[in-house]
């Protein structure tokens, strides 16, 4: 993904905008959070950070990942 770009057509089920290391979802209904999370949770990306944003039939679920370089990663497990 290039730095700051926002990735969206007009039929996107979800939001996508990259910042940098960082990688910003915007799901439109509840159901779609843990799909997204199970899709995009790897071991060069995590889950940082979750928001509610605004209320009743308008509210939205903002997910944000990090992408991590070499410096970042976890150390791999015995």
């Amino acid at each position: 993904m290039k730095d700051n770009i926002i990735y969206n057509q007009a039929d996107n089920k979800v939001m996508v905008r990259s910042e940098g290391d960082r990688i910003v979802i915007i799901c439109k209904k509840e159901n779609q959070i843990q799909t997204v999370i199970n899709r995009m949770t790897t071991d060069t990306c995590i889950f940082t950070d979750y928001e509610e944003w605004d209320e009743d039939k308008d509210m939205k679920w903002i997910l944000t990942f990090k992408v991590l370089d070499d410096f970042d990663q976890l150390p791999k497990k015995n």
